[in-house]
């Protein structure tokens, strides 16, 4: 049975689930065709992009749904305690359930089951809070009112705690007692009120991740572990040239490997094609086993038409941003405060400086892949997929099956800095399946990884300050040129060219009088796609750095600079994500805890150079410093401090693992990581010459401090990575004089040496 109140927005629906499981869950508002009998676990909110849903058991343990695909961010707990707070019960009832991805219904009609999945905010925990602790307080609800119905009693003088309601006499029931009454009843026709954060068992507790147990004992499912019976494993040599096509191949020594079983070509999509996420052209060859197919790949005998971009390398990239600097031309204008030119005809002194950035590649610890198996009327899908609402369109795209018919089934990933926010893999699967006419694993090396992403863009910062005859900065200036990360994916051709590379309102904006942004775009064949802090981490070592070398230019002391020009704690206009404000004294509270856990002002005699810097992204503030000294050629890190305010804490443990996750893979892109590209081919293999951060390199103590904060709750992992390369200059600098410009920091720290 079931009881629906059917509001202006959403529909809530609760039904009675096999063996007396009461099911609770939200659909949006284009799911009202549904049928009665629709699985309500698989409901949706178009509110909310999440859509969790509650199963209670016999026994009265509590199942909680969590949408989304575990990268590692943590979601698959944070966002199942805010439920289980809501319904109070205790943890140790919980456990969580992987959903998959569903959809219902086809185009204007359409809907997911779980809300919108797709896009670089599903499943991060500063989104939605409200919608999903409603949905745990709506359960609760209906379970009280089971009770005063058994009890006739008046539902207010009833209370929950640890999975039960409590009479005022001490009488009892679980949940699972109540589960086949609460399911008739009336849903409530008002929001239910949510606890006070006063009576909070759960949530602001440190909890271990859900699945703690299964990823010890490797019991945890990865993508690369999907199986099906029959599917062949296909690995593909793809086109090294960005836009090249195949010109021609001979695969008859290919199929001389034992356990080869098929060989498919893949055409790039031609002009004009409707976007389907496919990139390369190249042939696939298809196998019993993963060693067969590679086997198998490696004898093939093929010769590429190399494209538009042949000749594309990165020097030539950062030489045209540097002259594009130089003219001028082409500048789009972010911001303008006051009048720069008249600061600089006023100025007692003028400091410039460029810093150059490099192309990046995610290196996920779990190469892309996918398993897909077609049939005459459905598709399936498996995989670890950050936007699944895209995958799901483009294999209806590729099969003609109506999105309804396409089944997703998620599973954890292995890392995904962004990189699976894209879905070419899922379109090659589906193509390579489609031409054989049998199920498919797609299995992408080391390799096509590191040569065929979705880069971090590549380009050049220009920084100027104007300083008045008490050293005080009254004018700023930054121009960035680089490749545009929109560049050569047509979806994205509405949003901004600088979207990825520049923020028009970072700091100093609004703290300085006289200030201007601008980005030119340099034309590129490489992809770039979506990278950890996006434009924050892509700009901040620029500004950040900048500051330094003002303060030492001008013999100041970092810190107390950058406090100056924060002032006085107030809120300032910030039109990027995390705003609409900036708040300076929020900023200057991380960065003096910063310079004091770090013993900022110290003089030194051991040779050690301290660096500091601070950043506001996505609403969170994070100030990060660094210790470092160099012995020869080898560069020491010997602490690493990470002082965040990212608002309300859902789960403390999992902010804590963030922060300092994302400092040290901050210290990985600053130290050694580049992709080259030469005569249009990235240079890029393996981890040998793409290297990350390791045991030897880390710095030897890491220490995070998380201030406490009421705050909007920010992304802990995006807020701090952005700081870390400054910082890591900063104290390189401190320790050496060597002041860095351009990453990674290493190899210009041993050639400048």
């Amino acid at each position: 049975m079931s009881a629906v109140d059917r509001s202006r927005r959403r529909f809530l629906t609760i039904a009675l689930g096999a063996g007396g499981a009461l099911l609770v869950g939200f659909r949006d508002a284009a799911a009202a065709q549904f049928p009665e009998d629709f699985p309500t676990e698989l409901l949706g909110d178009d509110l909310t992009a999440l859509g969790p849903f509650i199963r209670i058991e016999r026994d009265n343990r509590i199942v909680i749904g969590a949408p989304g695909c575990e990268v590692g961010q943590g979601v698959t707990t944070s966002l199942p305690m805010l439920i289980a707070e809501e319904l109070d019960v205790d943890w140790r009832q919980v456990r969580v359930l992987q959903l998959p991805y569903g959809y219902v219904g086809d185009g204007a009609n359409g809907s997911d089951r779980y809300g919108p999945q797709g896009g670089d905010r599903l499943g991060r925990v500063d989104e939605d809070r409200e919608d999903l602790r409603h949905a745990g307080a709506t359960a609760r609800a209906l379970l009280v009112a089971a009770a005063a119905q058994e009890w006739r009693l008046d539902a207010a003088a009833l209370r929950t705690e640890a999975g039960q309601v409590v009479a005022p006499d001490g009488r009892r029931l679980t949940y699972a007692a109540l589960a086949r009454s609460a399911a008739a009843q009336a849903a409530p026709t008002a929001p239910v009120p949510l606890k006070d954060p006063t009576r909070y068992t759960i949530i602001g507790r440190p909890t271990r991740i859900a699945d703690a147990r299964e990823l010890v004992t490797g019991r945890a499912r990865y993508g690369s572990d999907a199986y099906r019976a029959g599917a062949l494993i296909a690995v593909v040599l793809r086109c090294p040239y960005r836009e090249g096509s195949l010109d021609g191949h001979d695969d008859a020594e290919a199929r001389k490997v034992p356990g080869v079983r098929e060989i498919v070509v893949l055409d790039p999509p031609p002009a004009g094609a409707p976007w389907d996420g496919h990139q390369a052209a190249g042939v696939a060859v298809l196998a019993d086993t993963t060693w067969a197919a590679l086997q198998g790949r490696a004898r093939l005998g093929v010769t590429w038409k190399p494209g538009p971009w042949q000749d594309e390398s990165s020097a030539a990239l950062t030489a045209a941003a540097h002259a594009m600097l130089d003219s001028g031309e082409g500048a789009l204008e972010l911001r303008r405060d006051g009048d720069l030119e008249r600061a600089r005809r006023q100025a007692l002194r003028l400091i410039e400086a460029r810093y150059e950035m490099p192309f990046l590649a995610h290196a996920v610890d779990e190469p892309p892949g996918a398993l897909v198996e077609l049939k005459q009327d459905r598709a399936l899908l498996i995989a670890s997929l950050e936007n699944p609402d895209e995958a799901s369109a483009i294999v209806s795209r590729l099969t003609g099956l109506p999105r309804s018919a396409v089944e997703i089934r998620l599973t954890r990933a292995g890392g995904s800095y962004g990189r699976r926010l894209r879905n070419d893999f899922v379109a090659e699967a589906v193509l390579i399946a489609k031409a054989a006419g049998k199920p498919v694993k797609l299995v992408w090396t080391r390799e096509d990884d590191l040569r065929h992403d979705w880069y971090r863009p590549l380009g050049v910062h220009q920084l100027a300050a104007t300083l008045d005859r008490r050293a005080r900065i009254t004018g700023w200036s930054h121009r960035c040129a680089a490749t545009p990360r929109n560049d050569g994916d047509p979806r994205l051709a509405d949003r901004p060219a600088w979207a990825g590379c520049l923020e028009p309102d970072s700091f100093p904006a609004g703290l300085v009088e006289h200030f201007e942004k601008s980005f030119q775009a340099v034309p590129a064949g490489l992809l770039r796609g979506d990278f950890p802090g996006g434009a924050h981490a892509f700009s901040a070592f620029a500004e950040q750095c900048f500051i330094d070398e003002v303060a030492v230019a001008t013999r100041q002391d970092a810190v107390k600079l950058r406090l100056g020009l924060l002032g006085a704690p107030r809120t300032l206009p910030y039109g990027g994500a995390g705003g609409p404000v900036f708040d300076t004294g929020r900023m200057a509270h991380v960065l003096q805890t910063c310079a004091t856990r770090l013993g900022w002002g110290v003089r030194r005699s051991d040779g050690r150079g301290l660096g500091i810097a601070c950043h506001f992204t996505d609403g969170g503030y994070v100030a990060e410093g660094m210790e470092v000294s160099v012995e020869g050629d080898r560069l020491l890190i010997h602490r690493a401090i990470c002082v965040a305010d990212v608002g309300r804490m859902v789960n403390p443990l999992n902010t804590e693992s963030q922060l300092s996750a994302a400092m040290l893979d901050g210290i990985s892109c600053a130290l050694d990581q580049v992709v080259t590209v030469r005569d249009g081919q990235v240079q890029a293999r393996d981890f040998g010459d793409y290297r990350l951060l390791d045991g030897a390199q880390a710095p030897r103590q890491v220490e995070v401090v998380i201030v406490p904060s009421e705050a909007a709750p920010a992304p802990a992992y995006d807020a701090a990575i952005a700081p870390a390369a400054p910082a890591l200059a900063n104290a390189i600098h401190a320790a050496t004089t060597v002041r860095i410009r351009r990453l990674p920091l290493r190899p210009e720290l041993m050639r400048m040496l």
